[in-house]
């Protein structure tokens, strides 16, 4: 009598299952470079978040930059853009919507909830018109002294929203933070 026969196993189940276990890890080799290939290259991962530094940025003027291939506006306003921003009431709106990445989906398009900082003096929008993608005009352009989109007339405030034109949505506002005192991080 064998020991095989005193025991439930037998060698040929052993071989069975190490056969499939390495038939398993074998297979897992041949496909995680498959499954890994889907994932972001670094340039695209690079791209995802980047720090823009904005100490050179003056009240009045507006810092454009390229963050995942769209421009991105940084505008620093003045006193007066504030003010014009605050004294719109909501129901002059086109877009009730703050278009806000940064808050709730469904948070009114206030002046307050459409800027970066609590006294509304740092604004950042994504730059792109939302009628047909242009890219509007700033630096107190169109008829309510903000952005103008030149292609087809859309008329944006000092607070990105539209007033005026085909655009149907205000412009959209990006995940950002401050990073400090003179640097935002996008993304």
């Amino acid at each position: 009598m064998s020991h095989a026969e005193d025991r439930p196993g037998t060698r040929r189940d052993f071989l069975y299952y190490a056969t499939a276990g390495a038939g398993a890890v074998t297979a897992g080799a041949a496909i995680w470079p498959l499954v890994n290939q889907m994932n972001p290259s670094a340039d695209v991962q690079a791209m995802s978040s980047i720090l823009v530094d904005i100490s050179g940025v003056e009240t009045g003027t507006q810092l454009t930059v390229k963050w995942r291939g769209k421009p991105v506006f940084i505008r620093r306003r003045t006193e007066k853009e504030i003010s014009e921003g605050r004294a719109v009431a909501l129901s002059d709106l086109v877009d009730p919507l703050a278009e806000n990445a940064n808050i709730a989906g469904e948070a009114p398009a206030t002046d307050e909830n459409r800027t970066l900082d609590e006294a509304g003096e740092w604004l950042v929008m994504i730059g792109v018109c939302t009628h047909l993608g242009c890219v509007p005009i700033g630096n107190n352009a169109g008829d309510f002294d903000g952005w103008f989109c030149p292609c087809h007339g859309s008329h944006y405030d000092t607070a990105g929203r539209i007033r005026k034109g085909p655009a149907p949505r205000n412009l959209d506002i990006p995940l950002a933070v401050f990073a400090d005192d003179t640097t935002i991080k996008l993304g």
